[in-house]
C-alpha cells in the first residue's frame, strides 16, 4: 500500500509540472508539416518481414505493438500515431519504392527505423534531398552520423565501427598475438565491421588478419566460407553476419571440430534467433558486446524496466517472442521515437523533429547501466557504449567494464 501512495504522489507532482509546462506552450502556433494534424502524427517505417533477413520483422511488430499501446493511453500530446509499415524483403530496390510510397503517396511526417545497411543506404539521397527525417536507421553503419551532408538521416544502435574497435581492443588486452579469421558479409555492413576492425588493430592488422572471406545474401549458406577460413587456422574467428547466416557459421565451426575463440556482432545476439537455432552446445563460450539488458539474463529478472517491458510484451505482443533480444531493442528505439515526439510539442514540422533528435540526453531502462542515449547537432550517435559478454549455458553473461568505442583521436 505504502508503495502505491509514493508513486500516487509522485505522478501527482509529475501531472503539476506537465500542466504548467502545457500552459506554458498553449499560447504557441501549432505548426504541421504533412503527416501531422491535430489528431494523428503519420509514421513510416521498413522492415524485412519477408527474405534473408526477417528474424528481423519481430521488431516491426514490436514498435507497432508499443504504438497500439500509446494509443491506447490518448496517443503522444493528445495524437494518436498512425504506423505504416511496409515489407522490403531486405532488398534495397524495394527499400526505395517503399520509401517513395511512404513520402509521395502516404504523405508520412518521417521513416522511422527503417531496418538494414544496403537499403538505408540505397534511400539516403532521396530522404534528404526531400527533407523528410530518416530517423534512427536500424543499422549501425557510421555514415548516419553525418549531420554537416546528411542533416535528415541519424542512426540509433552503436556505430559497426565502434563495436568492431571495442572487439579489436579486447583481442589485443587479452589475446595479444593471435591470429584472426573474419567471415563478413559482402555489403556496407560487413565492410563496416572490417574497417573498425583494421581501425582497432592498427599496424599489427595486416599481421594478425590472416584471412577474410566474404558472402552473399543471396547465397543459400556460408559453410563453405567457414571451411576455407579454418584452413588458414586462425586462433580466432570472427563472425559478421546477419541472423540467418550467423547461426550457420556457429553451427559449422562446432560440426567441423573446430575451437577458435569466437565472436559473434551484436545485431546477431539474440539467442532466439542465432543462438537457439545454431544450437545451444555450439555456442557457448562465443563472445559479442552488447548494450540492451537481454531479455535471458536472470540478472534482470526483477529489474523494474524488463518487468514493466514483459508486461507490455504480454499484454500487446503475445505472440512475440521474449526470449529474442530483437522485441526488446524494438521498444527501446520506440520509446526513443516517443520522446522526440514529446519533445516536439506542437510543433510538429520535419526540421523540429531533428531539431529534437539532436537533442536528447536520457536513459531508456532496458538498456545496460551506464548507457546513455545523448545527441548534439553535431552527434547524431545516440549510443556509443557498449559491455563485454560471454554465451553460456542458455544465455548470455556480460563481462567487464561498459565500453566506449569512440574513436582516439
Amino acid at each position: 500500500m505504502h508503495h502505491y501512495v509514493l508513486n500516487y504522489a509522485k505522478s501527482a507532482v509529475l501531472a503539476g509540472l506537465l500542466a504548467v509546462a502545457v500552459a506554458g506552450t498553449a499560447n504557441a502556433q501549432k505548426r504541421y508539416d504533412p503527416g501531422a494534424t491535430d489528431t494523428e502524427i503519420k509514421i513510416g517505417n521498413i522492415m524485412p518481414y519477408s527474405g534473408p533477413a526477417s528474424a528481423y520483422a519481430t521488431i516491426g511488430k514490436t514498435e507497432a505493438a508499443y504504438f497500439n499501446k500509446i494509443n491506447s493511453e490518448g496517443g503522444i500530446n493528445g495524437r494518436k500515431i498512425n504506423f505504416i509499415s511496409y515489407d522490403d524483403g531486405y532488398s534495397p530496390p524495394k527499400t526505395v519504392e517503399q520509401a517513395r510510397k511512404l513520402v509521395e503517396d502516404d504523405e508520412v511526417l518521417l521513416i522511422f527505423n527503417p531496418l538494414g545497411t544496403p537499403g538505408n543506404t540505397a534511400i539516403h539521397k532521396y530522404m534528404n534531398a526531400k527533407k523528410v527525417p530518416q530517423l534512427f536507421v536500424s543499422t549501425g553503419a557510421a555514415k548516419w552520423n553525418d549531420p554537416k551532408n546528411f542533416p535528415w538521416t541519424m542512426g540509433w544502435q552503436p556505430s559497426y565501427q565502434v563495436e568492431a574497435r571495442i572487439y579489436a581492443k579486447y583481442i589485443l588486452q587479452n589475446y595479444p598475438g593471435k591470429t584472426i579469421g573474419v567471415l563478413y558479409q559482402n555489403d556496407d555492413f560487413g565492410k563496416d565491421y572490417v574497417t573498425g576492425l583494421h581501425e582497432g588493430f592498427g599496424d599489427q592488422a595486416s599481421k594478425l588478419i590472416v584471412v577474410e572471406s566474404s558472402y552473399e545474401t543471396s547465397s543459400p549458406t556460408v559453410d563453405s566460407q567457414v571451411v576455407q577460413i579454418k584452413g588458414a587456422n586462425p586462433d580466432i574467428f570472427i563472425n559478421i553476419a546477419t541472423p540467418k547466416f550467423a547461426a550457420q557459421a556457429i553451427k559449422k565451426v562446432a560440426e567441423l571440430d573446430w575451437h577458435p575463440v569466437q565472436f559473434v556482432t551484436n545485431v546477431s545476439a539474440s539467442v532466439g534467433g542465432v543462438m537457439k537455432p545454431a544450437g545451444l552446445p555450439a555456442g557457448q563460450g562465443v563472445l559479442s558486446a552488447s548494450y540492451l539488458k537481454d531479455p535471458q539474463d536472470s540478472t534482470w529478472k526483477n529489474d523494474p524496466a524488463m518487468n514493466e517491458w514483459r508486461a507490455f510484451m504480454t499484454k500487446w505482443y503475445p505472440e512475440g517472442d521474449q526470449t529474442d533480444a530483437s522485441t526488446t531493442f524494438g521498444y527501446g528505439v520506440a520509446r526513443g521515437l516517443e520522446q522526440v515526439l514529446r519533445q516536439c510539442g506542437d510543433n510538429l514540422t520535419r526540421e523540429n523533429v531533428m531539431k529534437q533528435a539532436a537533442n536528447l540526453n536520457f536513459e531508456l531502462g532496458v538498456y545496460l547501466p551506464g548507457t546513455k542515449i545523448k545527441t548534439s547537432p553535431t552527434d547524431f550517435a545516440p549510443l556509443e557504449q557498449l559491455q563485454m559478454m560471454r554465451f553460456k549455458g542458455e544465455s548470455w553473461e556480460l563481462f567487464g567494464p561498459v565500453m566506449s568505442g569512440e574513436k582516439s583521436s
